[in-house]
């Protein structure tokens, strides 16, 4: 099955609904193991996925639009949470308006409409655990996206983690956590391109 918008509108909640209690909390604290505070993890969160609605809208093949969005520094918790929030909404919006044959630039490989969703996921998702943890949540996805968007993203680990728990399995794929007998993965990277047939 393709990773679609409806995909995307289930990771945003379910960061949200995660994230928004607390949002009256101190958000300059690390977020997981990044260097980003929470703030600013979110910050990266709205950034990118509005980025990522660009190019489906404006639709450069060799370079990003050149734009960067940033909430304001006086921006609450909550308005930050917000910001994520309206760029994914955005994004999904815009892949909803972009017929399949759309491609756009990205470094991962020149993405279609569906790879653009499972990027905005995935960025969605993993940031909004990082987020989490740093504020001492825990994050509990559709299990079912995770693994469309492992299968979309990352489909040589989607074959070899098919027996994984598949939240547990993006988590690896991204570099966020080690599994049995596979260790935390230093690098690593996704195909933003359409997959072959």
């Amino acid at each position: 099955m393709p990773v679609t918008a409806d995909d995307l509108d289930a990771a945003l909640s379910s960061v949200v609904t995660a994230l928004r209690p607390a949002t009256n909390r101190n958000w300059s604290v690390p977020a997981g193991d990044l260097e980003w505070d929470c703030w600013h993890t979110a910050e990266h969160v709205g950034d990118c996925l509005l980025s990522f609605a660009g190019q489906l809208i404006a639709r450069p093949e060799q370079r990003f639009t050149r734009f960067m969005a940033n909430a304001n520094q006086d921006a609450s918790p909550a308005e930050v949470l917000e910001f994520a929030e309206v760029g994914g909404r955005l994004l999904a919006a815009s892949v909803r308006a972009s017929g399949p044959e759309v491609r756009a630039y990205h470094p991962a490989g020149l993405a279609d409409p569906e790879g653009f969703a499972a990027m905005g996921c995935v960025e969605a998702l993993v940031h909004g655990d990082d987020i989490a943890r740093g504020l001492g949540l825990t994050l509990d996805p559709p299990r079912d996206v995770c693994a469309r968007v492992l299968a979309r993203l990352h489909p040589e680990q989607a074959r070899e983690l098919a027996g994984e728990e598949p939240w547990a399995a993006l988590r690896w794929a991204t570099g966020r956590i080690e599994l049995p007998g596979r260790p935390r993965l230093a690098q690593w990277r996704w195909h933003g391109a359409p997959l072959p047939d």
